[in-house]
């Protein structure tokens, strides 16, 4: 498992993080009379989940179908699974509409055997700003998000929710330190703080931050928020690549 020297610091600022966050306040400042008790949050969330993932589904099913006819032409497949860590450790594929080139493992491990750049690149940030496996259709998807409509699937699944921390790959768990359990408490989300505070312009260390603080956070409210500023930071495209 990767580990980093900047863990200790990528989980220092959790607090700061809600803070800085337009319009949300600390997890601290919650009145604990506010939040809905544990069970009570997440039966209404998972309601939520499967009622808002089946209408996006229904509505949005002629989309789905130019894509992945348009996405069989370019890469030869519609669709990527992924291993990304779930809930309470549970390894589970995540799906994306495909946007590299079919070989795109070995191509990668290749760019990062004969470029030390593109590797500190890979490490710091587990991907890299300009990508020569993505392809032409695949990097339009990318800055739209619109390669991350299949994970609708893994949300009526239960695997995934409409909101939460990002789903990480298992390399990725050693970052979060001693906050790897407040981190795993939460459904993966297709949306959450990240997507709407900068995605891939923040480093990692405020990742996390952020990824903490909605794990602490049990509040649907905040997920009806997320989602409402998930459209104009989609149209911003800022931190997408």
């Amino acid at each position: 498992m990767m580990q980093h020297s900047s863990t200790n610091n990528g989980i220092l600022h959790v607090e700061n993080a809600c803070q800085r966050t337009p319009s949300l306040p600390a997890t601290s400042e919650v009145s604990t009379g506010t939040l809905l008790t544990k069970s009570s949050y997440e039966l209404s969330k998972r309601c939520f989940d499967i009622a808002g993932a089946s209408l996006a589904l229904l509505f949005l099913s002629p989309l789905f179908l130019a894509i992945a006819l348009c996405t069989i032409g370019s890469s030869g497949s519609a669709f990527f699974k992924h291993r990304r860590v779930g809930r309470q450790g549970k390894i589970f594929n995540c799906i994306k509409f495909r946007t590299m080139i079919p070989n795109a493992e070995e191509v990668l491990e290749s760019l990062l055997n004969n470029n030390l750049d593109l590797r500190k690149e890979w490490l710091r940030d587990q991907k890299l700003r300009s990508d020569p496996r993505i392809t032409r259709l695949g990097r339009f998807l990318r800055r739209t998000s619109l390669d991350e409509l299949p994970q609708l699937w893994n949300v009526l699944c239960g695997e995934m929710s409409l909101v939460g921390p990002r789903p990480v790959v298992p390399d990725e768990l050693g970052r979060y330190g001693s906050k790897v359990t407040t981190f795993l408490s939460a459904r993966p989300g297709i949306t959450g703080l990240w997507q709407i505070s900068g995605r891939s312009d923040l480093d990692y260390r405020r990742r996390i931050a952020l990824d903490v603080c909605y794990a602490r956070s049990r509040r649907l409210s905040l997920d009806i928020y997320i989602i409402f500023m998930t459209f104009p930071a989609i149209f911003a495209r800022s931190g997408a690549y």
